[in-house]
């Protein structure tokens, strides 16, 4: 039998989240995560969430996404190939902002996609919660939240009992 993961409790409104995760923060736990079907307002404060930095690595790949198209037409246009037409010059930069754009909008969209994928530790083609018939509302209309037993101060009387109030269910989770 595998080791237990942990406890899942499974809350009906998302006040009781809410105070469930105020409850879990205060008593000093570190992994646990909460699990709704929409964003809740003031989850994130309960949660003690840092704000993202995803956005800054969006910018920084949609920038250099945007100096690489610059450059690479530059140095097409103006060394590997050069191509007079019409008398225009070798470097026309405003011909080149479109390709910029384009270059920058898909250096965000990889950066976007790639700062998801290692923040949230993607792939992982199972998590233990999913062996929980109760968890598959999560995505309907209940809340969850899951302490993990790794946690050093978990504690299996102490977390369940922080998590009953106001909880439809509590249950252990195998890993």
């Amino acid at each position: 039998m595998a080791e237990p993961y942990g406890l899942l409790a499974e809350y009906a409104a998302p006040d009781q989240l809410v105070a469930a995760c105020n409850s879990a923060r205060e008593a000093g736990l570190r992994q646990w995560d909460a699990h709704t079907p929409y964003p809740i307002h003031g989850l994130d404060e309960a949660m003690d969430l840092a704000p993202s930095r995803l956005g800054i690595g969006v910018l920084i790949l949609a920038l250099g996404g945007a100096v690489a198209g610059f450059l690479l037409q530059t140095w097409v246009s103006g060394f590997a190939y050069p191509l007079v037409v019409s008398g225009k010059p070798l470097f026309s930069w405003p011909a080149f902002v479109p390709i910029a754009f384009e270059t920058s909008v898909l250096g965000g969209a990889l950066g976007a996609v790639g700062g998801l994928l290692y923040s949230t530790g993607l792939p992982r083609w199972h998590h233990p919660l999913f062996s929980s018939k109760r968890f598959e509302a999560a995505s309907n209309d209940r809340f969850f939240i899951s302490v993990e037993a790794a946690d050093p101060a978990f504690d299996w009387q102490a977390t369940r009992a922080l998590l009953e109030p106001g909880a439809v269910a509590v249950e252990t989770v195998d890993g």
